[in-house]
């Protein structure tokens, strides 16, 4: 039978036998034994605490008690000896222990009203010759590669003595050699903690932690040993990189996830466990339907260096509150290395100003381009329009000493390029319109010229007296009969003709008033027309506008002078053959295919005098503003200088 059996039957002897001998008179509630042993050797000082003061067991704060230790061996009560034993309330001291005193030890706590009792096993063994640990050995493990501790399991012990304000002092061993602090890799750590730096397989052995203090007037120890090895499984402080301890801006009614993403360097599986906090409360549920959840753990290994394990946790908002913004979401990770963690803040989003700038800049391109479309098509009715509405923004032409608005320049009479439709046209058509209906003043060669005068000096002073020219030209303008018969002669092939009438202008590209001379020796254009270009080409004082009475071909439109193409080519001309055909369109004449294989001489002049028709505008475009806006008297006089 073992010695708490033997203890049984002797209490239940001297109960029945009615001996009345220290603690087995008593009725107790007895806790029975302690599960934890104290361990000792021969020499070491042991200490034995009792459980019994607890507020598990009775109101020990507001309930007057006693305590008494008895051996467990004699049933005696247990007093102080002076070097040997200190009986301190719940604890007893063995200042130096001897193989006799193994064995259990009885602890009775007395209320007015209860009586508790319990026992603690004091164990002791005898050394083990050549050893310098301690027979009983605690095993703890080490994580290779890592600086790892090893801590001593004195810490009661310790805890104790400085209840009593009793200071104390620690030193490691290794097996029987003394470990100096702060040596090597070692380095005495929190008093009762060695840690180890870059921990090998070298680090495997036995380390022993001696206590060493004065308690009762004795200086005395107490020793553990452990036995340390070293593994490669291990698991190092996680790494939080997800949240980054940052404010997150979102937009509130949206849906919101935010993930923490943790790696733990580690050899093996890591023991952690990875929480969400919203203002110091766990989120625990998983539940979609609850506005705030938590995801299950997603992880996934990392082979390559660093080794380890990353985990996932998402948190998660169906619906986003204003009660949401400006709150910490704290994602924590629990291990036995410690507890990192990170954080983000949800702030509200900013307003979203690309969208309406966008469609601001897209509608005002748009509307840019569909008024550049618009004007492009309308510009002439545009034009006019303004005109009419705001004439006092032009000047009054009355007082910019000019005489005529237009200078109408055709061939005359007797001169190569005449004709009578074109005669027709200056002589009426013009006049009908531009004078009776629009009340422009035109200044008419064949009209106007004062009998006996030199047609030269009628010339250059009319041209001066007028803000515009208007040229009425058909194809056979520039072109003298000369060279008409010349091509009639080879079979009307005009194609050859304009050839060899290239050949003769390409010398005239230079465009002075030189070369329109040698073109009028050829052509023999009117003077007017070399005038006017003269001081529209290069003097561009005076603005000449081409009136084209039918329709030109390509091959035609060779033989005109340099200048007159160029000019055509800058400007336009104002068609009236188009009027004639009611096609609206404006800027340079542009032939259609199956007029230009009828060689254009099938155009009719049949007149069309309403000014509101698009030949009629286009004149009044480019003809002189009357406006209504009066010039200073200083510009004025500059002017008929």
């Amino acid at each position: 039978m073992g010695l708490s059996s033997t203890l049984r039957c002797l209490l239940f002897f001297l109960g029945t036998c009615g001996i009345c001998s220290g603690f087995l008179q008593e009725n107790c509630t007895d806790y029975q034994l302690q599960f934890e042993r104290v361990f000792s050797v021969p020499g070491d000082v042991a200490m034995l605490h009792s459980t019994l003061v607890s507020p598990d067991v009775f109101n020990f704060t507001s309930t007057p008690y006693n305590i008494t230790w008895y051996d467990s061996k004699t049933g005696q009560e247990i007093n102080n000896q002076a070097g040997r034993i200190l009986v301190q309330g719940e604890t007893l001291w063995f200042l130096r222990v001897e193989l006799e005193d193994h064995g259990e030890y009885v602890t009775i706590l007395r209320t007015p009203s209860q009586c508790y009792m319990q026992a603690t096993k004091l164990v002791v063994d005898a050394p083990v010759v050549g050893d310098c640990g301690r027979p009983r050995k605690g095993y703890q493990t080490l994580t290779k590669g890592a600086t790892d501790v090893l801590s001593c399991p004195l810490s009661d012990h310790i805890n104790k003595l400085e209840s009593y304000s009793i200071s104390s002092s620690v030193q490691w061993y290794r097996g029987c050699e003394l470990i100096e602090d702060g040596k090597g890799k070692y380095t005495y750590w929190d008093m009762i903690k060695l840690k180890i730096d870059n921990v090998d397989f070298q680090n495997n052995g036995s380390y022993t932690c001696t206590l060493t203090f004065t308690l009762g007037g004795v200086t005395g120890s107490m020793s553990e040993t452990i036995d340390a090895w070293v593994r490669e499984v291990y698991s190092l402080v996680p790494q939080v990189h997800e949240p980054g301890n940052q404010s997150i801006k979102a937009q509130i009614g949206s849906n919101y996830s935010q993930r923490c993403l943790v790696f733990v360097p580690c050899v093996g599986k890591p023991m952690v466990d990875i929480m969400w906090l919203v203002r110091n409360d766990f989120v625990m549920t998983s539940n979609p339907a609850d506005r705030i959840y938590v995801s299950e753990y997603r992880e996934w290994s990392q082979d390559v260096s660093p080794k380890g394990v990353w985990f996932e946790r998402l948190l998660m908002f169906s619906e986003l509150r204003e009660e949401d913004l400006h709150v910490n979401y704290t994602c924590r990770v629990y291990s036995y290395r410690g507890l990192p963690e990170g954080y983000f803040t949800l702030l509200p989003e900013d307003p979203n100003i690309i969208l309406p700038i966008g469609l601001l800049l897209g509608s005002m391109t748009v509307l840019f381009i569909n008024s550049v479309i618009i004007y492009y098509l309308f510009k002439v009715d545009i034009v006019l329009w303004f005109r009419g509405a705001f004439p006092v923004l032009y000047p009054n032409k009355d007082l910019d000493g000019k005489q005529f608005d237009a200078y109408v320049a055709y061939p005359q009479p007797c001169a190569d390029g005449f004709s009578e439709k074109v005669e027709e046209f200056a002589l009426h058509t013009l006049p009908q319109v531009l004078e009776k209906a629009c009340g422009y003043k035109l200044f008419i060669a064949g009209r106007d010229c004062l009998p006996g005068e030199a047609i030269v000096d009628s010339v250059e002073e009319n041209l001066r007296a007028s803000r515009r020219v208007l040229l009425l030209y058909t194809a056979s303008t520039f072109i003298s009969k000369r060279h008409t018969s010349s091509t009639s002669s080879n079979n009307n092939n005009i194609s050859k003709s304009s050839e060899n009438n290239q050949g003769k202008t390409t010398d005239d590209s230079s465009m002075n008033y030189e070369s329109d001379k040698d073109v009028y020796s050829y052509t023999r254009q009117p003077f007017e027309c070399v005038a006017a270009m003269h001081r529209a080409l290069l003097e561009g004082s005076l603005k000449v506008v081409l009136v084209e009475l039918e329709e030109i071909s390509p091959a035609q439109l060779a033989l005109f002078p340099e200048s007159v193409r160029q000019l055509r080519k800058r400007q336009g001309a104002v068609c009236w053959w188009k009027n004639l055909r009611k096609r609206q369109r404006s800027g340079t004449c542009i032939r259609r295919r199956e007029d230009e294989e009828k060689g254009g001489q099938d155009t009719q002049l049949s007149p069309s005098i309403s000014p509101s028709s698009r030949f009629w505008k286009e004149m009044r475009y480019h003809l002189p503003v009357r406006g209504k806006r009066v010039v200073f008297p200083e510009k004025t006089a500059l002017l008929n200088l």
